[in-house]
């Protein structure tokens, strides 16, 4: 089995060697798509669909990837890229190269294979589309999802009809039916109705299954002439419904292995007329059977437990089968591989009894039949050794001739020779298995690749300008061919006949070359072996075995040729080393060779003789030898003729035909025409749908850009909003942070403030301190002071008033009279102190006890002495007016300080009030 990755690549060749399948599984050729991205994976293939030849189709795997291949050409190509998985494709438009695929945005679209563009986009599903059929025109499809069905004219791409069910009544298939113009649906409750396509009127409706069944369909197929419908399910049990009758009319039991049907296939075949008789069952464990439903006999499966197969299509010949397997690869079957072994013939109904082998022979058996020997393969050997010949020896026993008789391929020699005499030719379509058969032929690769590879022999360089052939490509084969046949062996290189000779097997085979070679080599061993006996003159010996022939069978005209000097080199030669390519038609040279390679190597020499015997009446008028010559060449001029009236009539036919051709061309041109001027008109009311819907689109395009112009307007607003509350909220962020920096900045001010403050108050107090210091220093001075005067003054006091009670006594009466006169004494006494301690203060400071203090804290050296004091005491109360003064000036004083003293605390309250308002700065 060969194997193919698609890989990156668009294009290339699915197989690389000519596909052999066995017949055990008999597949052509694995496909697989694999990645080469970081992470390899493989794209698994979802979908398949053949076109109408059958020899093309298509796949898409989950990713979107649509490939097409073509089997006879031997190509794929990537037709498409849809980027999401095809969940239903289907070929047979009615434009050959397009198809249509189901998406998995529930959309279809239209491709071309050709251009790779899109042709249609078709929307209306509201669910995924698992099915897509096309009508027999290809001018309708109908796609199938699980709530509807809808009906497309493809020239439009416009939906005719839509199919509404009811929720709870699901769809399970709608279809064309193959060469009709119906349409078959399917739902989940196991109805089954049919359409009329043009009216869509209910034609009949399939009566409901028996009860018995309980089985519930769930898949379905109908033969290539739409009369059998055959429904499967949940159950090991088919059922075959004729349409016509509208009624079951079998029930297939499949293996018990099968629990459930998965998908169902009629397989085509040629000569059935459409009343397919074999059909696929894929069951649950992924194999599919191959039944016969008349016989319900199992022909043959495909697929395994372990290679399980997910879904299977046929092509429409009944040549391949597609099959998607479960690990995502696809395998293309040959149908002819797996029924290699049901196709066989019958055996022969007479079988002949043979004798058991004689060890010795009666005098009878002296006379024996000579069978024709074993066919020799060409052996490949040195260049320079030389062709051995072999004799064909009869065998006297037929064991050796029943093996002889028994070819490949099942074929037997007998048979073959009893068809050839019965119908005189080999069938068109066999015949070149059937020559390969017969000789056997060793195919051998290798060494006809060795071969090749020597490139061209330097005998054949010139072969263009002795031989022109038209074709280069048949030119070319012939040089091939003739340069491996020199390399294979030297004399070939100095065969003039050569080209002549291997000629029209060159063109016969021409696309096989191993083949074209090893027919030629084989004939050469087997059937011109003795021919190059007196090379490089014409074998004298096998002429000589002509010559003797004709004798036996025509003395005349053997005699007529030697009359007239005609060797057998002029009327022999000449067809045996063309093989008579000259003197027949196509037709008739494949017949001879027929029966050439079908009977002994002498038959070639008999034919040169009965042809020359059929040649006798005009061979028989030739009197000179340049007559026959003559004749040669009118033979030749004859032939000539008679093909160039052949070309004629055939040329005259083909006008006739070509008129008429052209004549059905021309109507069917006109009716292309008029429905293409339907469609035109159909796409004129479709543009103009379209130029609606567009401006209806623009509409709504302009209204919605409008609404998105509103709402962006919004958003930017929105945004600007947004920005400034973030602005803002950062500017209350940043101003909370410089209110902090500000409130640190505040703090460590106040602190210093109050350092400051504190160094100020320390100061201030310091220096009240000192006032205080001072000014208590000054007070307790003078209360001292005047604790003093007041102590001498009571102690003044007391003596006085001692003196005066002394003296009361005694000098009551002189007092009495001396109190005036002493009162005015002291009065003036003490004006005279007073100013003159007056006029002293005013010229020279006093230079007392109390000299240091200043004038406003009062001069006490104007204070009278002890004695003074005494006499002052003695005196009137008016001489303690300037102590009053005294007094009144050191009052005076002490509000000074204490005017001090408040200033000093109101400026403490300001610096106070200060600090408050700071702090509530912060704090807001």
């Amino acid at each position: 089995m060969q194997s193919t990755d698609l890989g990156n690549k668009e294009s290339g060749k699915i197989w690389h060697r000519k596909p052999s399948p066995g017949t055990r599984d008999g597949i052509i050729v694995n496909i697989i798509h694999s990645t080469s991205d970081y992470h390899p994976k493989v794209l698994r293939f979802l979908n398949v669909a053949f076109d109408g030849s059958g020899d093309s189709l298509i796949a898409g795997d989950h990713q979107g990837n649509i490939y097409v291949f073509d089997l006879n050409g031997n190509r794929f190509n990537l037709v498409q890229r849809t980027a999401q998985a095809c969940t239903a494709l289907a070929f047979n438009l009615r434009r050959k190269s397009e198809f249509l695929v189901a998406l998995a945005d529930y959309s279809i679209k239209c491709f071309d294979t050709v251009t790779k563009e899109l042709v249609s986009w078709m929307r209306g599903h509201e669910s995924s589309v698992f099915g897509i059929s096309v009508h027999a025109s290809g001018r309708y499809a109908m796609t199938t999802s699980s709530d509807t069905a809808q009906l497309w004219d493809l020239d439009t791409f416009q939906r005719k009809r839509k199919l509404n069910i009811r929720q709870s009544v699901g769809i399970q298939k709608v279809f064309f039916l193959p060469l009709s113009n119906t349409i078959l649906s399917c739902f989940k409750d196991n109805s089954i109705f049919a359409w009329e396509c043009d009216t869509l009127l209910c034609k009949y409706q399939l009566p409901a299954p028996p009860e018995s069944s309980s089985i519930s369909y769930k898949v379905f197929a109908v033969t290539r002439d739409g009369r059998i419908l055959a429904a499967g399910g949940k159950s090991n049990h088919l059922h075959l419904w004729c349409l016509e009758a509208t009624q079951l009319v079998r029930i297939v039991q499949m293996p018990t292995s099968v629990r459930a049907v998965r998908h169902l296939e009629f397989l085509p075949d040629s000569f059935d007329a459409g009343s397919n008789q074999v059909l696929g069952v894929l069951s649950q464990d992924g194999i599919m059977r191959f039944v016969n439903i008349q016989t319900c006999k199992l022909l043959f499966e495909i697929g395994s437990v372990d290679e399980g197969i997910s879904s299977s299509v046929v092509s429409p010949h009944g040549r391949y089968i597609a099959s998607i397997m479960e690990n995502g690869s696809l395998n293309i079957y040959s149908v002819q591989a797996l029924t290699q072994e049901i196709n066989k013939p019958p055996p022969p109904l007479v079988k002949v009894i043979e004798d058991l082998p004689k060890n010795r022979l009666s005098s009878g058996d002296l006379q024996m039949k000579v069978t024709a020997g074993k066919v020799q393969r060409p052996a490949l050997r040195p260049k320079d050794s030389r062709i051995q010949t072999r004799i064909l020896k009869q065998d006297l026993t037929g064991n050796v001739e029943n093996k002889e008789n028994e070819l490949s391929d099942g074929l037997n020699k007998k048979r073959l020779q009893i068809l050839l005499k019965g119908y005189g030719e080999y069938p068109t379509k066999y015949r070149m298995f059937i020559w390969r058969s017969l000789l056997q032929l060793p195919e051998n690769h290798t060494a006809f690749s060795s071969l090749l590879d020597k490139g061209t022999h330097v005998a054949f360089l010139n072969l263009p300008q002795k031989y022109p052939i038209k074709s280069r490509k048949l030119l070319r084969v012939l040089q091939r061919t003739l340069s491996a046949l020199a390399h294979w062996s030297a004399i070939f290189s100095d065969t003039p006949y050569l080209p002549l000779l291997a000629f029209p097997f060159v063109k016969l085979f021409q696309n096989n070359q191993l083949i074209c070679f090893e027919v030629i080599a084989t004939l050469i061993i087997n059937w011109c072996q003795h021919w190059f006996e007196y090379f490089p003159n014409p074998p004298i010996n096998i002429l000589s075995m002509i010559e003797n022939v004709l004798a036996f069978h025509d003395k005349e005209l053997l005699k007529h040729f030697t009359d007239h000097s005609v060797t057998s080199q002029l009327y022999a030669w000449p067809l045996l080393e063309t093989l008579f390519s000259e003197v027949l038609t196509r037709e008739e040279w494949l017949k001879l060779f027929d029966n050439v390679f079908s009977n002994h190597p002498s038959f070639l020499l008999m034919t040169v003789v009965a042809y020359n015997i059929c040649s006798r009446a005009p061979l028989l008028n030739c009197n000179l030898k340049d007559d026959f010559e003559t004749v040669e060449d009118m033979q030749a001029e004859v032939d000539q003729q008679r093909v160039d009236d052949e070309a004629w009539y055939h040329k005259q036919e083909l006008l006739r035909k070509a008129e008429e051709a052209r004549r059905q061309i021309l109507l069917h041109e006109e009716e292309k025409m008029l429905q293409q001027r339907q469609k035109l008109a159909a796409v004129k009311r479709e543009l103009k749908m379209k130029e609606i819907h567009l401006q209806d689109a623009a509409r709504r395009r302009f209204l919605k850009l409008q609404q998105d112009q509103r709402e962006m307007e919004l958003k930017r607003l929105d945004d600007e909003i947004e920005r400034k509350v973030q602005m803002r909220d950062q500017e209350i962020a940043s101003t909370a942070k410089d209110l902090e920096m500000r409130q640190l900045e505040l703090e460590s001010q106040r602190r210093l403030y109050e350092k400051n403050l504190t160094r100020s108050q320390e100061a201030v107090a310091k220096d009240l301190r000192e006032d205080a210091d001072a000014y208590r220093r000054r007070v307790d001075l003078e209360e001292n002071l005047l604790h003093k005067l007041i102590e001498n003054d009571r102690q003044q006091s007391q003596k006085a008033q001692q003196w005066k009670e002394a003296e009361e006594k005694e000098f009551y009466l002189r007092s009495e009279r001396k109190a005036a006169a002493l009162s005015d004494a002291s009065r003036r006494w003490f004006l005279e102190q007073q100013i003159s301690a007056a006029a002293e203060h005013s010229e020279t400071p006093s230079h007392g006890d109390m000299s240091g203090w200043r004038d406003d804290q009062g001069d006490l050296s104007s204070l009278p002495r002890t004695s003074q004091l005494n006499d002052i005491s003695e005196t009137d109360s008016s001489t303690q007016i300037p102590f009053s003064r005294k007094l009144a000036e050191w009052d005076s004083t002490d509000q000074n300080l204490m005017q001090k003293v408040r200033n000093l605390r109101w400026r403490l309250a300001a610096q106070a009030r200060s600090r408050c308002q700071a702090s509530r700065l912060v704090a807001t």
